[in-house]
């Protein structure tokens, strides 16, 4: 792995996440932005022996997340001889201004690092920001906010590590971990409690989640025994007919509701007493929070 230093991967691990994964991550956006021949423009510029410190600083307030892989960033470049110290901590709401971490080291190391590691913080505190704001909205109600696997290819496990930062919970990581029998899947299989059944034959161990679009739908795979019930685009009215329907009938499915969700009525969705409310927009539409590094 590029990060040497012993601390940094403690840290790391200590937000839960894995080294190998952060490095791998880390060392292609390196590989990428560095290129063949070096910071060129840094290397003409600043002399090698010149020492000093950055601070990374946020221009808009938001929820931080990834000053763990900031990290990772800064002691690759540098080979150890970066160090940051934290003002902040992932998952703290942090305002314009606020100091989120100070690196010190040799000049050269915080230019070459900075645009790789602002790239991670910016778009996972963007991630992290937006979940809050959904949590925000439906403060109260019991409901959860889950993400989707709508994520950017290689960056799944530290975009939905950024959910958990704004308060959100994460669905399936990958296609093994749990069913979801999509539209698509009832088409093939001849209906969907075919398809719920076809399933449970084959990965009995596995959880089963089953979406449907419709009352009937819903009653009937709740009746088969499904773990979870993903509501697609269903109206607040048809929402609460089977959040009734599934505790009068002693069911322990979970209700999730999915499809054309917004911000505004997120609050008028949760009270309907469904469980999660599912949203693609936490990964797939997040705006990055502005961050930037300044010398003095």
């Amino acid at each position: 792995m590029r990060s040497a230093d012993p601390s940094v991967r403690a840290i790391v691990e200590s937000a839960t996440l894995s080294p190998w994964l952060v490095d791998d991550v880390v060392s292609r956006a390196l590989v990428e932005d560095i290129g063949a021949e070096g910071d060129v423009t840094t290397l003409a510029t600043v002399p090698g022996t010149l020492m000093g410190r950055a601070d990374l600083v946020p221009r808009a307030a938001g929820v931080v997340a990834g000053l763990p892989v900031a990290a990772w960033v800064f002691d690759s470049v540098g080979h150890g001889r970066v160090r940051m110290e934290f003002g902040s901590i992932d998952g703290a709401t942090v305002a314009p201004g606020e100091v989120l971490a100070t690196v010190r080291g040799p000049v050269r190391d915080l230019l070459t690092a900075e645009r790789t590691a602002l790239n991670l913080l910016g778009h996972l505190s963007g991630v992290a920001t937006l979940t809050r704001r959904w949590v925000d909205a439906v403060a109260g109600t019991g409901v959860q906010v889950r993400d989707t696997r709508k994520t950017l290819p290689g960056l799944r496990t530290l975009e939905k590590y950024a959910v958990r930062c704004g308060g959100g919970v994460n669905h399936r990581m990958s296609l093994s971990d749990a069913a979801l029998i999509k539209d698509n899947h009832v088409a093939a299989a001849g209906g969907v409690v075919t398809a719920f059944e076809l399933v449970r034959k084959k990965y009995p161990d596995v959880p089963v989640e089953v979406e449907v679009d419709t009352v009937a739908q819903a009653r009937e795979v709740i009746d088969a025994g499904a773990d979870l019930v993903l509501l697609d685009n269903m109206p607040p009215d048809e929402l609460r007919e089977v959040v009734a329907y599934a505790r009068q009938s002693g069911s322990r499915a979970r209700l999730e509701a999915s499809g054309g969700l917004t911000l505004e009525r997120a609050a008028e969705v949760a009270a309907t007493g469904v469980d999660f409310l599912a949203v693609g927009a936490l990964t797939h539409s997040a705006p990055a929070l502005d961050i930037g590094m300044d010398l003095p």
